[in-house]
């Protein structure tokens, strides 16, 4: 899975232990082992990359995101690789295509995404050769009223 078990243990304990911590980053962590479906955005129907996303950001922030990563990607201002922050957007070309897998930043090298069919949601590596070699930027997105 490419991950370290103790990290990702110990960041579900710390986010899912505090419930007042209303952040994407926490909500899509919350997330983490449901399953993916294509088009989907709710934990009760699974996810694909763009729903998770969304979902995080509505149940946040209450931002209404496209359910599509390509769509995503032309949110908020565009962050470079070494300046990642917690909550960032990273794009990914998976499909022989630019922006068309998405997912959350979480610091720490980590970040959070609905993978593909068969899989679930999950943390991953963003040093990995696979994501290395596919990412295709970041975004930041502003809590509204910040």
């Amino acid at each position: 899975m490419g991950h370290r078990p103790a990290f990702t243990f110990a960041l579900l304990a710390v986010l899912t232990a505090a419930p007042a911590l209303a952040t994407p980053t926490h909500e899509a962590v919350r997330q983490v082992g449901t399953a993916y479906h294509y088009g989907g955005r709710s934990p009760e129907k699974g996810f694909d990359c763009s729903g998770l996303v969304a979902h995080a950001f509505a149940r946040a922030w209450g931002l209404k995101l496209p359910h599509n990563a390509r769509a995503q990607s032309k949110a908020g201002r565009p962050v470079r690789f070494t300046d990642l922050r917690p909550g960032d957007l990273v794009f990914y070309n998976t499909r022989k295509r630019p922006f068309s897998h998405v997912g959350i930043y979480l610091g720490n090298g980590r970040f959070v995404h609905a993978p593909r069919t068969g899989a679930r949601v999950r943390i991953e590596s963003v040093h990995t050769r696979y994501w290395r070699q596919r990412f295709n930027g970041a975004r930041r997105l502003e809590e509204p009223g910040a």
